[in-house]
């Protein structure tokens, strides 16, 4: 699943910069998400724990290749999240994104997108514990939205969600045993990005 991921990232790269030698467009982009991830699932009193949802950050490049009303846009994103989990200590994830995005130009500068989203986890951290034995580095997502573009800038509103379920064992820190705990690493978020085309 890591060389898939890689090659992805490295054809929407190569997309990237075939989009800015014919044209197109390609640029930068940066902003906040709102996330939480799923639940925190401890098998000895059966109860399970929903997050608190919290701010992060992302930043990366895309390309545009505009088709009329419709276009495509590949974009290339690191992305920082944390969830807090009233008992468990906060969670934090680090991950490479790699959005494929089909929009819709509506309305001026009004336009939709919908498309999927590759994740590759880049490191996942439980404050209380170890995060262990995550069930796959490899995801993927599902991105829509609504955005403006005015001149070069652009901003946009998305919702993002995990399609498969990637479940963490949690280790204790004190005993350094695996627990039957469980926790949901799939993101669930709106992020608000800025943009600038070059």
């Amino acid at each position: 699943m890591k060389n898939i991921f890689l090659t992805v990232s490295f054809t929407v790269m190569m997309a990237i910069s075939a989009f800015a030698q014919n044209g197109s467009g390609f640029g930068l982009k940066g902003g906040v998400n709102y996330n939480a991830n799923g639940s925190y699932f401890n098998s000895i009193s059966n109860t399970s724990q929903d997050p608190t949802a919290t701010v992060g950050y992302h930043l990366g490049l895309f390309g545009k290749l505009g088709l009329g009303k419709i276009y495509l846009r590949p974009e290339l994103v690191y992305t920082s999240t944390k969830s807090d989990y009233d008992t468990s200590g906060d969670f934090s994830m680090q991950k490479l994104d790699a959005p494929i995005l089909v929009g819709l130009n509506v309305l001026g500068p009004v336009h939709i997108f919908a498309g999927p989203s590759l994740q590759y986890i880049l490191e996942s951290d439980l404050s209380n514990a170890v995060v262990s034995n995550l069930d796959d580095d490899f995801s993927v997502g599902l991105n829509f939205g609504i955005g403006v573009n005015i001149s070069q800038l652009g901003i946009d509103l998305r919702y993002e969600r995990g399609f498969n379920s990637n479940e963490a064992t949690v280790i204790s820190n004190n005993t350094n045993v695996v627990s039957p705990d469980r926790l949901d690493t799939r993101p669930e978020q709106l992020i608000l990005s800025l943009s600038y085309k070059l």
